[in-house]
């Protein structure tokens, strides 16, 4: 209530890149303990969450894209988050797109950027991560460098992976940005397999080398495939044996937006949309790719969540795990605690012991019942 009725009118007042910028500096000189202590944070009983040779002390997690950097890692952690994602991170410092490259619309509750990958490069996130690390599941998101052209990705994602694996738990690959020209591309068939295979081999030649086991590697996908386009990633994320699926990024449709005027989405211009409209989109491809991998893979749901109602509909579509991002913006860190409460009393409510037999009881169907909201192409 503190944050709906003060700080985010306050918050809101600022543009949105300022907003994001303070608050995040703000969090990261606030004292780790001091925030556990003073937070509502405790310790729902989950059982054991085990994803992809990891666990995890809840399924709640912090999407990409708000600490791209790491600044405040160790208070993620001690503010409820089951994992942090950190990045996306760059092979090279770049400064992203000219500001203002995010906006905010808060009628529909969406937010739209185009930051363009803005970060201070793997290295730093990398020594960061080495002088002070949370106790959660850290996952880093890596994508390609501005300057990389197409031919040169593959070496471009191969040095940031080096440089972070060492001191992330998990690796994703974000190939699905709308902001990075070029980048969705990366989702082709045959240049998806060939990144994907590339790492993976780079990944057992790093674990082999420190007698551990290959990091998990995610890939992060864009919301706008078509079923053809998502069977294609569900064959090429198998045979490459790729740990899970990260679905999904912001969409480029505007036709989602209910309430935001005409002229006020055409002022605002590119970027991609996240929050409340991207909601029911990623829910489809969440079930979809359930469907098409028949459960076998990890799928980590993102995309409107703002309630507990949010996250269990992405859970039972098939996410295994959830991750916020536009929800925080407008909600305030209190929901990380309100979301994993509530979503503990909805599996009691619907009878399941354990959030793992309630993954993907409702994909069949979602698919079924043609959820994916339409566009004249589709």
């Amino acid at each position: 209530m503190l944050y709906r009725w003060v700080l985010r009118p306050l918050l809101f007042r600022l543009d949105s890149e300022t907003a994001h910028d303070l608050a995040l500096a703000t969090l990261s000189r606030l004292p780790a303990a001091l925030i556990r202590t003073s937070s509502r944070y405790d310790e729902l009983t989950w059982g054991r969450l085990e994803r992809f040779g990891l666990e995890f002390k809840n399924p709640i997690g912090l999407a990409a894209g708000f600490d791209k950097n790491g600044v405040a890692a160790r208070q993620w952690d001690a503010l409820g988050f089951g994992f942090i994602e950190l990045g996306t991170v760059t092979r090279y410092p770049q400064p992203g797109n000219p500001r203002p490259r995010l906006f905010r619309l808060p009628e529909d509750r969406a937010l739209i950027n185009r930051a363009g990958f803005n970060n201070q490069g793997a290295h730093l996130l990398a020594a960061r991560l080495a002088r002070a690390r949370p106790s959660c599941v850290v996952g880093v998101n890596i994508g390609k460098s501005r300057s990389a052209p197409l031919e040169a990705a593959l070496d471009d994602y191969l040095v940031s992976f080096e440089v972070v694996f060492p001191y992330a738990d998990y690796i994703a690959v974000n190939v699905s940005s709308p902001n990075t020209p070029g980048l969705r591309a990366l989702q082709r068939a045959e240049l998806l397999s060939e990144l994907l295979g590339a790492l993976q081999d780079r990944n057992r030649e790093l674990a082999e080398a420190r007698g551990i086991e290959p990091k998990p590697l995610l890939v992060k996908i864009a919301p706008d495939l078509n079923d053809e386009e998502l069977a294609t990633v569900a064959e090429v994320v198998q045979r490459q044996a790729v740990a899970g699926i990260i679905a999904t990024n912001t969409t480029t449709r505007r036709d989602l937006i209910r309430r935001a005027t005409p002229k006020r989405i055409e002022g605002v211009g590119e970027g991609g949309l996240s929050g409340a409209p991207l909601k029911p989109l990623s829910t489809y491809v969440i079930a979809k790719l359930y469907q098409l991998t028949r459960g076998a893979t990890t799928i980590i749901g993102v995309g409107g969540v703002f309630t507990a109602e949010d996250a269990w509909e992405k859970i039972s579509a098939g996410a295994s795990l959830v991750q916020l991002y536009t929800g925080l913006v407008y909600e305030g860190i209190g929901i990380v605690h309100r979301i994993n409460a509530g979503l503990h009393a909805i599996l009691a409510r619907r009878g399941f012991n354990s959030l793992d037999a309630a993954v993907g009881c409702r994909a069949a169907e979602i698919c079924a019942s043609d959820a994916r909201p339409k566009t004249l192409s589709n």
